[in-house]
């Protein structure tokens, strides 16, 4: 893709610094955080925490507003990421845990740099950032694993191996991380950050759906306090209100 888009207007630090921070500091860390133990639905759910820094850091930087409706709907997000937390089977261990923070405390920088870049075209800055994860996870890689995983990746790809890429590199990356920071240049970052607490709603949907997964009472009680949590952060009905409202034309005394 980057071929046929221009580089968008903005200074290289940038765009270098979201790729490095999106591919090894996000899913890179994420990836290790499974090889060194934590078992991959754990990660899934601990890597929402990055809400909560979003949050800090959206206040104290960008002196973001956290309204008593909005301030409630966070609280019940993440009750119901606590929920999915103890109520999800997995192995946790230290250095798991750590890595995961680091994940997660990710999203908040990637956040932080997609604002102080002032994005204008969202796609072109996804697409050419991108550009720079690709070699340091690699070199992630082969730090972890040795030098024989490149020959083994190769040795072992099939058909499920490219359906998978491509999946993650257009509809998942392309398409979903330009919207999501499409949203992060025009909404607060207190508000885009809470969204990201419906992936565990859609992972437990899908295994539902795919893999016939059951769903206990808990896990359902915190699919439903994820979703009312997350309409009372992005809805505003005080403002539709006023946009209805024609503004009364002064009477001639």
């Amino acid at each position: 893709m980057i071929f046929f888009i221009r580089k968008p207007d903005v200074a290289w630090r940038y765009l270098i610094g979201y790729g490095l921070f999106f591919g090894v500091g996000i899913w890179g860390m994420a990836s290790w955080s499974i090889t060194a133990g934590l078992s991959s639905g754990m990660s899934s759910v601990l890597m929402q925490t990055s809400v909560l820094f979003s949050i800090v850091v959206g206040v104290l930087l960008y002196k973001d507003v956290i309204t008593k409706r909005k301030a409630f709907g966070i609280s019940l997000a993440m009750v119901g990421l606590a929920i999915s937390i103890l109520f999800t089977n997995g192995n946790v261990t230290i250095e798991g845990l750590v890595l995961i923070t680091l994940s997660a405390m990710s999203w908040s920088i990637v956040g932080v740099i997609v604002k102080s870049a002032n994005v204008k075209q969202a796609f072109a800055f996804n697409v050419w950032g991108m550009a720079f994860a690709p070699i340091p996870l690699v070199l992630l890689a082969v730090v972890i694993n040795g030098p024989d995983v490149i020959y083994q990746a190769i040795k072992d790809w099939n058909t499920d191996t490219t359906v998978a890429i491509l999946f993650q590199a257009y509809p998942t990356t392309l398409l979903g991380y330009w919207v999501f920071n499409r949203l992060l240049i025009r909404y607060p970052l207190s508000t885009v950050a809470p969204l990201t607490l419906l992936v565990p709603v859609f992972a437990l949907i899908s295994g539902f759906i795919i893999y016939d997964e059951v769903l206990s009472v808990p896990q359902i009680s915190a699919c439903g306090l994820f979703l009312t949590g997350i309409l009372l952060i992005v809805w505003s009905p005080g403002a539709k209100k006023e946009e209805k409202e024609p503004q009364q034309k002064p009477v001639n005394q």
